[in-house]
C-alpha cells in the first residue's frame, strides 16, 4: 500500500532502543484493599498491565521528529490472561509503556475475532539488519455483541491467527478519541487514545494500545467500587516515594506558604457593600462563607497596613506545605494526587522584546495564586507514570522519561517561574509568543527550595470517609480581589518602544493570551472552583 524511501539502508541508534525505568527499585507498599496486586477486575473481565514487549516492526521515517516509530507485542502474559492489542510509540524516547491484557472470568467477557481487516502495509529502506520488511497492520473483525480495542502489526501478508488476540463484549467497552500522535505515512496515522468520558465519577479505562482511523474503543470498568484505589496509609507513601522538589527562582520575591500563615498574618475578608469592615479571617478559614456557587458577594486581600501587605506579599516558605487531592483516573485504574500550592501574591510579569526585557508594570499582580501539579500513578503496581504541570491557565503532562528526577531516588524536580509561578520540567526560558517576543517565563535552580514531602496533607478525596476537608477548601468566593490595572494603557506604554507592527501584534497576541486573572479583571478561585477538580487534566 506504502513505500517510505530513505538514502540510508541501515539503522541508526535511536533512544527506543533501549529501555526507561524509574531511578529506583520500587518499595513494599502498606497493604490495603486492592491497589497494587497486579490485577484489576472490571466486572466479568480482569485486566493485568503489561510493561514488557517483544519488537515486531521499526520504521525510521515520519512521525516525532521523523525518526520513525517502533510497534510491540505484549509479552510475559501470566496465564490465562490474552492479548488486547499492540503497543507503539514514537522513536525519539527510551521505551516506556503500557497495555492491558484481559481474562475472561465471566465466560463471555472475551471472543476471538472472525477475521482481519488490512488497514495498511508498507515499508521503509531504512531497516534492520538491511532486511526490506514490511509492515502490515490488522484490526480485528470481533463477533457479534463484541468490540475490537486494539491493532496488530506483522510482517507477513498472512493474517494473523484468530486465537493470537481477544475482542471484548461491547457492554465493557466505551468510546475513545486520539491522544498523542505517533506516526503516519502516506496517508495512513497511528496515535495513542484515551476515552472521551473522563473524570472522576467516569468508568471508562485506558487499553494502552495504539489506534488509527476510526478510534478504536477503551474498555469500561463495571465494578467501579474503588477498591482498587490507595487508602490513606497507602497515599502517604506513595507521595512520600514521589514527593517532588520545587526550586524557585533566585530572585523571586513573592514565595508561596500555607493557608494557615496566610490567615493568621492579616487576611481580610470582604463582602459586597459592606466594604469599609473587612473581617479578619480565622486562622483555620472557619468563618469563610461555605457554599456551592461563587455568589460575587465575597473576596479576600491582604492586610490594609503597607508594612504588613509587603510582608504577606512575600510568603512564607518556612510555613508553606502542599494539599493534595487524591482523584480515581480511568475507572479506577490508576491515581491522581493533586498537589496543590497556595501564594499570597503573584508579582507582575515581564515581557522579552527581543534582546530587551521589560516589565509591564502591574500587568500579573493579583492576591491569591493557586497552582498545582498531579502525580499520575499506576493502581496496578503503584508505580509513577506522568506528572502534570500548571502553567497559568493551562498546563501540560510530561511522560517519566522526560521527568528530571533528584539524585538517584523516584522524586521528580519541578520549577516555578519568576513572579507568575507556571511550573516546568527543566529550568530556563519558556517564552509565551513568537519570534522571540513574548511574556518571559524564567525558571531556575537556587537556594529557594521545597521538598514537598516535608509538609503535606491529603484534604479531598471522594472515596475516603476519613478525609476531612479544611473549611478553606469550601470557600467557593475569590481568593483576590477585582481590580481593573488598566490593560490597555500598560499594553500601549511597552508597544511604545517595540518597533515595527509585526512585532507589536506578536506582543499583544501573547499578553491577550494570559489568563483574565492575571489582569485584575476577576480575582483568582480556589482549587475547587478549577475545571480539573473533577475532570481530566486536559
Amino acid at each position: 500500500m506504502g513505500n517510505i524511501s530513505s538514502a540510508q539502508s541501515s539503522s541508526p541508534s535511536l533512544p527506543i532502543d533501549s529501555t526507561f525505568d524509574l531511578p529506583s527499585p520500587l518499595p513494599s507498599w502498606p497493604s490495603g484493599e486492592g491497589f497494587a496486586k497486579g490485577i484489576i477486575d472490571l466486572g466479568g473481565l480482569d485486566v493485568f498491565q503489561v510493561t514488557t514487549f517483544n519488537k515486531v516492526w521499526t520504521v525510521y521515517e515520519g512521525g516525532q521528529d521523523n525518526v520513525g516509530a517502533t510497534f510491540f507485542e505484549p509479552s510475559s502474559l501470566p496465564e490465562g490472561f490474552s492479548l488486547l492489542g499492540f503497543y507503539a510509540q514514537p522513536n525519539n524516547r527510551k521505551l516506556f509503556g503500557w497495555t492491558l491484557v484481559g481474562k475472561d472470568i465471566s465466560g463471555d467477557s472475551l471472543r476471538p475475532p472472525v477475521d482481519y481487516l488490512l488497514l495498511w502495509s508498507g515499508k521503509s529502506t531504512k531497516v534492520e539488519n538491511n532486511k526490506d520488511q514490511t509492515g502490515y497492520f490488522w484490526q480485528p473483525v470481533p463477533p457479534d455483541g463484541y468490540t475490537a480495542v486494539g491493532l496488530i502489526v506483522t510482517t507477513t501478508a498472512e493474517k494473523p491467527p484468530l486465537d493470537k488476540i481477544r475482542c471484548v463484549r461491547s457492554n465493557l467497552t466505551d468510546q475513545s478519541e486520539p491522544d498523542a500522535h505517533i506516526w503516519e505515512a502516506n496517508g495512513f496515522s497511528v496515535s495513542s487514545s484515551k476515552p472521551v468520558n473522563r473524570g472522576t465519577q467516569a468508568s471508562s479505562v485506558c487499553v494502552g494500545t495504539f489506534t488509527s482511523n476510526p478510534t478504536l474503543a477503551c474498555l469500561k470498568n463495571n465494578k467501579f467500587d474503588f477498591s482498587c484505589m490507595p487508602s490513606k496509609v497507602q497515599i502517604d507513601a506513595l507521595f512520600q516515594a514521589y514527593a517532588p522538589l520545587i526550586y524557585f527562582h533566585k530572585d523571586e520575591k513573592y514565595l508561596p506558604s500555607s493557608v494557615n500563615w496566610f490567615f493568621s498574618n492579616g487576611a481580610l475578608l470582604y463582602k459586597k457593600g459592606e466594604e469599609s469592615n473587612p473581617v479578619p479571617v480565622e486562622p483555620n478559614g472557619s468563618n469563610l462563607p461555605q457554599g456551592e456557587a461563587n455568589d460575587g458577594l465575597y473576596w479576600l486581600d491582604l492586610p490594609v497596613a503597607s508594612d504588613a501587605r509587603k510582608r504577606v506579599q512575600g510568603g512564607d516558605l518556612q510555613s508553606m506545605g502542599v494539599y493534595l487531592h487524591i482523584k480515581p483516573v480511568f475507572g479506577g485504574t490508576l491515581t491522581d494526587i493533586a498537589v496543590w500550592m497556595f501564594y499570597p501574591f503573584n508579582g507582575p510579569s515581564r515581557a522579552k522584546l527581543k534582546l530587551v526585557t521589560i516589565p509591564l508594570g502591574r500587568i500579573g499582580e493579583h492576591t491569591g495564586d493557586w497552582e498545582h501539579f498531579t502525580l499520575r500513578i499506576s493502581n496496578f503496581s503503584g508505580k509513577l507514570q506522568r506528572m502534570y504541570l500548571s502553567q497559568h491557565s493551562k498546563g501540560s503532562w510530561i511522560d517519566a522519561p522526560e521527568i528530571e528526577f533528584q539524585g538517584r531516588g523516584n522524586k521528580p524536580v519541578a520549577y516555578s517561574s519568576l513572579n507568575g509561578h507556571a511550573m516546568y520540567s527543566k529550568p530556563g526560558l519558556v517564552l509565551q509568543g513568537k519570534d522571540d517576543v513574548g511574556i518571559r517565563n524564567d525558571t531556575g535552580k537556587s537556594e529557594k527550595v521545597f521538598d514537598t514531602a516535608v509538609r503535606f496533607r491529603v484534604v479531598s478525596a471522594e472515596y475516603m470517609k476519613e478525609v476531612e476537608e479544611p473549611a478553606w477548601l469550601n470557600y467557593m468566593r475569590h481568593w483576590g480581589p477585582k481590580i481593573d490595572y488598566g490593560r490597555e494603557d500598560e499594553i500601549r506604554g511597552v508597544e511604545k518602544v517595540v518597533v515595527g507592527e509585526s512585532l507589536k501584534s506578536v506582543f499583544r497576541s501573547a499578553v491577550n493570551g494570559l489568563p483574565n486573572e492575571v489582569f485584575g479583571e476577576e480575582g483568582p478561585t480556589g482549587p475547587k472552583l478549577k475545571r480539573n477538580w473533577l475532570g481530566d487534566e486536559d
